[in-house]
């Protein structure tokens, strides 16, 4: 589905953020990428939506390299991305956003339903405009939304719980899981999460700008939260750079 090979990124001035970051997606997989603030996982995610060019290293996705292509070009290729900080669109509706990320018109019962499963009462946004009127969990939600109504080969989301409440972040842990076992679509999502990292098939530990660790949910999250949890330790029983 998804390679990352050999990925590196400076920030203005020559600061290493990535450092040879390689990784594989698999289909039909829900994926979390975890680890300290700081560590580089928002570049990576960035990386991956092509909302900037690596340093060096290459992207493939479904076969073909995409490391040159731009964020639409991505997009168009299958990538959805859902920011961590969702950008406002005044003047567009949040009915004729959701037409827009699927592509086609909708109905009013259409749109409330894919309001309904981010936990907002679709009534009453369904013909709001994406502004400033907005809360900054609305927006995050509403944006969740567009790119599960997309229907991308592959969404990433960052943080996607940053901002909502808890009862939305329940429902959100919901949808997740929905769509994980229902439609069978490739998830990314970048989190300090438990509860997010619990439902994950596979987690990727970015720390330091480099992956200290990946495999599946039972190989990693003892490593984790070990001590937290009250379960034995994985054979690494710290996962580097983790706090």
């Amino acid at each position: 589905m998804l390679k990352l090979e050999k990925i590196s990124w400076k920030a203005e001035g020559g600061k290493d953020i990535l450092q040879d970051v390689t990784f594989q997606i698999p289909e039909n997989k829900f994926v979390v990428i975890t680890g300290p603030n700081g560590g580089g996982k928002t570049t990576t995610a960035k990386l991956i939506a092509g909302l900037m060019p690596p340093t060096s290293g290459k992207i493939t996705f479904q076969g073909k390299e995409i490391t040159s292509l731009d964020a639409t070009e991505r997009a168009k290729a299958g990538i959805g991305y859902a920011f961590q900080q969702p950008v406002r669109f005044k003047g567009i509706t949040v009915k004729e956003l959701i037409e827009i990320a699927t592509g086609h018109s909708l109905s009013e019962n259409e749109s409330c339903a894919i309001l309904t499963e981010v936990g907002l009462c679709a009534k009453e946004y369904v013909n709001r405009e994406v502004n400033d009127s907005l809360s900054g969990g609305e927006i995050k939600r509403i944006e969740i939304a567009t790119v599960l109504a997309r229907r991308s080969k592959l969404s990433v989301f960052d943080e996607p719980e940053a901002g909502i409440d808890l009862w939305s972040f329940t429902r959100l842990i919901e949808v997740f899981t929905k769509h994980r076992e229902e439609r069978q679509e490739t998830m990314l999502v970048v989190s300090h999460q438990e509860r997010l990292l619990e439902i994950a098939d596979e987690i990727i530990v970015i720390a330091n700008g480099r992956v200290s660790a990946q495999g599946s949910r039972d190989e990693i999250l003892p490593g984790l939260f070990g001590e937290k949890r009250n379960c034995a330790p994985c054979p690494k029983k710290e996962i580097d750079g983790y706090e």
